[in-house]
């Protein structure tokens, strides 16, 4: 996974544009009655995209930046009060849920130089549910069907990146246990 070494003193006027355009949204879409054409409407400009479509939903107190960086696939749930730091990229693959207060980050600062942002993509799978409060730092994958428990942060990859079907907790996030397979 590369890293991208980005540096928002060098930020042109039309990004800067864009970005201040994005913040006008998220501000509307936050103040904007859920559930509402005007509400779905300020989410599809923000993500690109009808986040409602199968399902889909993204509620208010979504925090962050860089959204046009930020793919969500379709019939995908995000909860309240959800951060995104979007700026190295976050993809969310279809029916995957986010629950209350998760912070998905996918950039940091350079260690040396606090201006310079590292950013590195945060990927999370088909049917994966973070759960409330948990965060993902940037880099990691979390699995198609796996589910990272409520106050988790994952950090790095836990084997090999949150495995599918696995569940993962704690802090630094470790492997609880695999998800049985369905027993019919």
């Amino acid at each position: 996974m590369k890293e991208e070494i980005v540096d928002p003193r060098l930020t042109t006027p039309e990004e800067s544009a864009g970005y201040v355009h994005q913040a006008q949204i998220l501000f509307k879409l936050n103040h904007t009655m859920p559930y509402t054409d005007e509400y779905n409407a300020l989410a599809k400009e923000l993500f690109g995209h009808d986040v409602t479509a199968d399902g889909g939903f993204v509620m208010p107190g979504l925090t962050g930046v860089c959204f046009d960086r930020v793919k969500l696939g379709r019939g995908v749930r995000i909860m309240y009060n959800c951060l995104m730091m979007g700026r190295g990229g976050i993809i969310i693959d279809d029916n995957a849920m986010v629950a209350a207060n998760a912070q998905l980050i996918s950039n940091n600062h350079d260690l040396h130089d606090r201006m310079l942002l590292t950013c590195k993509p945060l990927h999370i799978g088909k049917n994966a549910w973070i759960g409330a409060g948990a965060t993902i730092l940037p880099g990691v994958t979390v699995g198609d069907n796996a589910v990272v428990a409520a106050g988790a942060v994952v950090t790095k990859d836990v084997a090999q990146d949150v495995a599918p079907n696995t569940i993962v907790g704690g802090n630094p996030a470790k492997v609880i246990r695999v998800i049985p397979e369905n027993q019919q």
